[in-house]
């Protein structure tokens, strides 16, 4: 899962309850980054949202202008600047990691620019056609609120493409998925040497879990994210469950 705007200005990010400000937990995107898009590559249901993105696309005027909220190492970013070249594209992600490597892996875009502001920072000049916002919410603090400075980067009539987090992240059972595909895919040995390069995804994961089980993340069911997005002025056009159950897909519209 991408990263977001956790705490600029910090590569190990610490998470404190309102409520409980000696509970912490720490996971470390910096980290996460390095084997990210290893794993991503090799994750069928990780494919599957890329491709998902892809589609929805092609069924929209092309965008003048996109934010991608939290983007990550820019795959997503990726998959807009090849569709809508002409296109201006923000991509906004405050870890230097993942950052960094997006920096690397789009630098034959000129339409991109980049950003290390918290969303609730951004101070918007003019209004967006779409913006992007994939497994990023949920670790947002105040996540309803940060629904709403989605709406306010919008024009109306605008897009939001957003993938989100809602369950708990069940380490064990996304490790055997992701080995049986890796074997499938690589055979054992090519599936063993992915995970052992890929392990600190593993390590992060799991406090990403403790994250959850503290309240320091978001979890939702899919009808509570419909609740809070149509809240914070978004018209619902598509949702559905995805990432083998762990996560929540809407396409929305930006109301007047």
């Amino acid at each position: 899962m991408p990263s977001h705007t956790r705490v600029e200005g910090s590569d190990l990010v610490t998470l404190q309850k309102s409520d409980a400000a000696d509970r912490s937990v720490r996971v470390d995107w910096n980290s996460y980054a390095s084997a990210y898009d290893l794993l991503s590559e090799h994750n069928p249901e990780y494919q599957a949202l890329l491709h998902d993105f892809e589609a929805f696309l092609a069924t929209i005027e092309k965008p003048r202008l996109i934010y991608d909220i939290g983007g990550g190492t820019g795959n997503y970013t990726k998959i807009a600047a090849r569709i809508c070249p002409e296109s201006e594209i923000r991509l906004m992600e405050p870890d230097a990691g993942m950052i960094g490597m997006a920096k690397s892996k789009l630098a034959t875009h000129g339409n991109i620019s980049y950003g290390t502001l918290a969303l609730e920072d951004i101070a918007a000049s003019e209004a967006a056609d779409l913006v992007i916002c994939v497994h990023a919410l949920y670790t947002m603090p105040s996540p309803e609120e940060r629904l709403v400075d989605l709406r306010r980067l919008l024009r109306p009539g605008g897009w939001l493409y957003l993938i989100d987090m809602g369950r708990h992240m069940d380490v064990r059972d996304w490790r055997n998925y992701l080995f049986s595909s890796l074997r499938q895919q690589l055979g054992l040995a090519g599936a063993l040497r992915v995970f052992w390069q890929g392990r600190e995804i593993a390590k992060q994961n799991k406090n990403i879990f403790e994250a959850q089980k503290a309240g320091d993340y978001w979890t939702h069911s899919e009808a509570e994210l419909a609740t809070a997005a149509t809240a914070a002025g978004f018209e619902i056009v598509r949702k559905q469950s995805v990432y083998r159950g762990y996560s929540d897909l809407l396409v929305c519209r930006a109301r007047a």
